[in-house]
């Protein structure tokens, strides 16, 4: 079996910490540089569940995609839930590793994998990575259906693609417009307007888009007649934790590591439950006529 030093060395050349954000916390969190690793577990968030579910795997590495302390921390007691996570990973000898914006950012990347689930061709980054000469890198992507189709049946596609969580897939923008080309970014996207405005596609999918950012962006139609799709946060990341075993399986099969690489099916959303509204008017006063 590898050595955790090496299964990070080869983590690091598809995910450098030196392309994350400056704001990020990469890298790997726990582990002894030494330890043998013979089963790695990916999943998006670094939660209690999560790493129950590495210890009952008997992983010896937990692969998340967000940071367990992304604001950094004082303690890591273990009467605070972060701290638990710390205390279960370092008892059992579990690491864990990071790799956030700087997969984003990647080729292949999280959007990367968030178009192929979607079945998109992916065509260039929707902001490209300045240092890289070939154009690959970047975050979001600009993507081609494989036919056209009207917003509503493209949201359908992505309820039925993505995993299942209780938000669904939210629009806002005619439900009949043809869709050809679109924007896609997991995680939160709303910061991307005017990358997405720019970039001259019919619909732009992502996550976590908020009341002001879409109703002023919506209101402009002149200029923005594209449809937005809100999906859940970690549906539209949860994609790349497939993508990203399936590369370190190639990797261990070309080092001849027979390293056994997992994927969390665990559904960490935080969302658990949703009541559709029977109508999208504004409810009767008691009393009111009819």
């Amino acid at each position: 079996m590898p050595r955790l030093s090496e299964v990070i060395a080869a983590l690091e050349s598809l995910w450098p910490a030196e392309r994350a954000e400056t704001w990020d916390a990469v890298g790997t969190v726990v582990g002894d540089p030494d330890q043998e690793v013979g089963r790695v577990l990916f999943a998006v968030d670094p939660v209690q569940e999560i790493v129950d579910e590495a210890l009952k795997l008997d992983a010896h590495l937990l692969v998340t995609h967000h940071p367990l302390y992304l604001r950094g921390t004082t303690t890591v007691a273990a009467s605070h839930f972060k701290g638990r996570v710390v205390h279960t990973l370092i008892k059992n000898d579990i690491a864990l590793h990071v790799a956030h914006t700087n997969a984003d950012t990647a080729d292949p990347g999280v959007s990367d994998a968030l178009a192929g689930a979607l079945g998109l061709r992916v065509v260039r980054p929707l902001v490209p990575d300045a240092t890289d000469p070939e154009g690959r890198r970047g975050l979001g992507r600009i993507c081609e259906l494989d036919h056209p189709m009207t917003v509503r049946e493209f949201a359908a596609r992505a309820a039925e693609r993505l995993p299942a969580t209780a938000q669904g897939i939210r629009v806002a923008g005619d439900a009949e417009a043809l869709v050809r080309t679109v924007a896609v970014s997991g995680g939160s996207g709303d910061s991307l307007f005017d990358a997405v405005r720019a970039a001259g596609v019919d619909a732009f999918l992502t996550a976590d888009l908020r009341h002001h950012p879409v109703s002023e962006f919506i209101a402009d139609r002149a200029h923005s007649p594209l449809a937005l799709l809100d999906a859940a946060h970690w549906a539209t990341e949860w994609p790349w934790c497939e993508q990203a075993a399936a590369q370190l399986d190639e990797i261990s099969d070309r080092h001849g590591w027979d390293l056994r690489v997992h994927v969390s099916r665990t559904v960490t959303d935080p969302w658990t439950s949703h009541s559709p509204s029977l109508s999208l008017s504004l409810p009767l006063s008691p009393g009111a006529p009819n």
